[in-house]
């Protein structure tokens, strides 16, 4: 009995410090958010997205330039449709888990949807400098940048929660990370944002990722409690 009090214990402190840790983490997306917000408004230009471009500059070679290339790719719309409906597909036939199935194109139609209406609202116009790549639209928030941050931070809740060996998840958290990081980079290195661009848009994506995530648990358990109870072992746990 004292063991598994214990245990209870300590899975209850576990879940209350990553709910603090994940609540820190989304108050700062918004404050972050929200400052650069305040920054971009009056129009000028900021030393640091100059320094940021100077820096990119500075480091600029042939074959990096085609290494970013295929960086950005990976947060292009095309790239990002095509690995959702897999992700989907695989939740749907191969683990039988609906609402993982669900999130995914949650996620990721909130988190376009909302980069456009945020472009809307603040309407700050592309670098002017020549850009190394084709690019359209307007600039504030990097829709790679949020994009990157929701779909891939998605992936990174997903690992933390079904990677089993602890070496292997967290290798992989790892790598999801300095992906988005990378993906952030290669628009202010390609010339197509201002460095505040991709931070606005990392900051914007994780904290949508957050709040999607959140929200959609609430969803299950509710549904899950009161509206279509699940057989034991049907399906996954709620994660």
């Amino acid at each position: 009995m004292t063991r598994r009090i214990r245990k209870f214990l300590a899975s209850s402190a576990l879940f209350t410090v990553e709910l603090i840790i994940i609540w820190i983490v989304f108050l700062g997306c918004l404050v972050l958010f929200f400052w650069l917000a305040k920054e971009v408004l009056p129009g000028t230009e900021l030393k640091f997205d100059s320094r940021a471009f100077a820096w990119a500059d500075s480091i600029n070679n042939a074959a990096l330039t085609e290494f970013i290339k295929v960086v950005t790719f990976l947060a292009s719309r095309n790239f990002i449709t095509g690995a959702a409906l897999m992700l989907i597909a695989y939740f749907l036939f191969v683990k039988k888990h609906k609402w993982y199935s669900l999130k995914v194109p949650v996620i990721a139609v909130g988190s376009i949807s909302l980069n456009l209406l945020l472009k809307y609202l603040f309407n700050r116009p592309r670098p002017l400098i020549p850009h190394l790549v084709d690019s359209y639209g307007l600039s504030f928030p990097s829709g790679h940048a949020m994009i990157s941050a929701s779909f891939y931070g998605l992936l990174i809740y997903l690992v933390y929660k079904n990677v089993k060996p602890e070496a292997a998840r967290w290798a992989l958290i790892a790598g999801l990370s300095v992906l988005i990081v990378f993906i952030g980079f290669s628009r202010v290195y390609l010339h197509v944002h201002y460095a505040t661009d991709v931070l606005a848009g990392l900051a914007a994506g994780l904290g949508w990722v957050i709040l999607a995530v959140r929200l959609l648990r609430l969803m299950e358990k509710y549904s899950k409690r009161n509206l279509n109870p699940v057989v034991k072992g049907e399906e996954l746990p709620v994660a």
